[in-house]
């Protein structure tokens, strides 16, 4: 009765994917991203969440903010999950600059009656300790500010495989989109099939 009671109102869910290029399916056709791959796999059986992949390539926090509130006008979704900061770390932007757009971002998913999903992000340890130690800690942070879920980051399991990476080093390649799919869909079920407006 509930899982039917949940097919009959899911159809109008959906998932939104504020993310970057590790969300975007960079340099790859967008069927074969893992956004693409999760969304086909919810809608066998029918009802499951629609996903929304809203991801850019090369966007900060701030320009993820920036786009949010059409985003959020047009889809009017339940969920949003925030894969953002990458490219920020990237560039050396200071930590606090980061927290502080991001803390903005979820506030603004909160005000439209959705339910943020925070992505932990990692960079890679050639900038320094000290920096990276200060990146890491953003993520947990504004989690237990904001008493919202943190999602662990899916790279981590995808690095350690280099035929999964692209040639920069970098990115996922079409080989590993399966698996990211997969790997996600695992941890987002119990927080989008289990929770009540």
């Amino acid at each position: 009765m509930l899982l039917g009671l949940f097919s009959l109102r899911a159809a109008a869910d959906t998932l939104l994917i504020l993310g970057d290029s590790l969300s975007a399916g960079y340099r790859l056709p967008v069927a074969q991203a893992w956004p693409t791959l999760l969304a086909n796999g919810w809608q066998k059986p029918p009802g499951g969440p629609q996903v929304v992949n809203a991801s850019i390539s090369g966007d900060t926090a701030a320009q993820g903010l920036a786009r949010l509130p059409e985003l959020l006008k047009q889809h009017q979704p339940r969920w949003v999950i925030i894969e953002l900061g990458a490219n920020d770390g990237l560039r050396g932007f200071p930590a606090q600059d980061i927290q502080r757009d991001l803390s903005q971002i979820i506030t603004l998913v909160q005000q439209a009656d959705a339910q943020p999903l925070l992505m932990q992000i990692h960079i890679p340890p050639n900038y320094g300790r000290r920096y990276t130690e200060a990146f890491s800690a953003i993520y947990p942070a504004l989690a237990k500010q904001f008493d919202i879920p943190l999602l662990p980051f899916f790279m981590e399991q995808v690095v350690i495989k280099p035929e999964w990476m692209q040639d920069d080093g970098l990115h996922p390649n079409k080989d590993a989109q399966p698996f990211i799919a997969t790997w996600m869909a695992e941890r987002l079920e119990p927080l989008v099939k289990h929770e009540s407006r």
